[in-house]
């Protein structure tokens, strides 16, 4: 009796994980942000399904979390695709029993003077940063209306929906337009109990940011706190939004660079 009296007092100064027995979806997280915030997501008592167009590299990605598959599951195919996005939640709620968060973190980012972009690159930015991040709201909306359990989505935009980026055109306007999305879902999807919000990240050290040799110095000097963000500073806000702790926050953007959109000055 001793003994269990002095465990249910230690109890309660061991702090809870606030994601026990939630669902997770995330995709593009084969890497970068997206892997962190996998990775964040099971540390909190989260279950994940870890989605990379890359099948080595989301098995990888889904080993380096835990080696409990049914934990941290690796989910191959191409998040622009509506077919695979029907069956990665179909394949998500039969395999654990439901849904609760969906991060639509999968983009892509192809650079290009507005005067010369191509249309099969404009097609390419369109059908995964908007059609893959749209259709995978819808499909996992529907599934927790139809639940009725609720639930947390996530869009990831970025500062460049903010500012205009040179050779940016197209993505910035995909990224504007998944604010737009958060916003206008807000009327539909409140009275499920789900919300929707999106992250704006700024500049971040990320695997592939690593490989431009003068990236972390100028994203240094430029903005307002010194450096540039790390995978975790995203990790951390995206969490937040997808909390128990969020649940009056909807239809909002969080914008975390650094206080680079305050006062915006050109890297090149």
């Amino acid at each position: 009796m001793l003994i269990s009296a002095i465990l249910l007092k230690f109890k309660k100064f061991i702090p809870m994980r606030i994601f026990e027995n939630h669902v997770a979806i995330v995709t593009g997280a084969g890497q970068g942000i997206g892997l962190e915030i996998c990775r964040q997501l099971v540390q909190q008592g989260a279950k994940v399904i870890l989605n990379d167009v890359d099948v080595s590299l989301a098995r990888r990605a889904a080993q380096s979390v835990t080696d409990n598959e049914n934990i941290c599951t690796p989910y191959a195919g191409d998040a622009a695709d509506v077919t695979f996005i029907e069956k990665l939640v179909d394949d998500c709620v039969n395999q654990h029993g439901k849904l609760d968060i969906v991060i639509a973190n999968a983009g892509i980012t192809l650079f290009g003077d507005f005067f010369e972009y191509k249309h099969e690159d404009f097609a390419k930015v369109m059908n995964l940063n908007l059609g893959g991040s749209f259709f995978l709201t819808q499909a996992a909306a529907k599934r927790m209306k139809k639940n009725k359990t609720g639930g947390r989505i996530l869009l990831m935009s970025s500062v460049t929906g903010h500012q205009a980026h040179k050779n940016l055109a197209a993505y910035g306007m995909s990224k504007a337009a998944l604010e737009m999305l958060a916003k206008t879902l807000v009327v539909e999807l409140s009275p499920f109990q789900i919300t929707i919000n999106a992250i704006a990240p700024g500049a971040t050290l990320t695997e592939r940011t690593a490989s431009d040799p003068g990236y972390e110095s100028t994203w240094s000097r430029i903005t307002p706190t010194g450096r540039p963000a790390n995978v975790g500073d995203i990790a951390q806000a995206a969490l937040f939004l997808v909390s128990p702790n969020a649940g009056h926050i909807t239809g909002q953007t969080l914008v975390v660079d650094g206080g680079w959109t305050s006062t915006s000055p050109s890297p090149y």
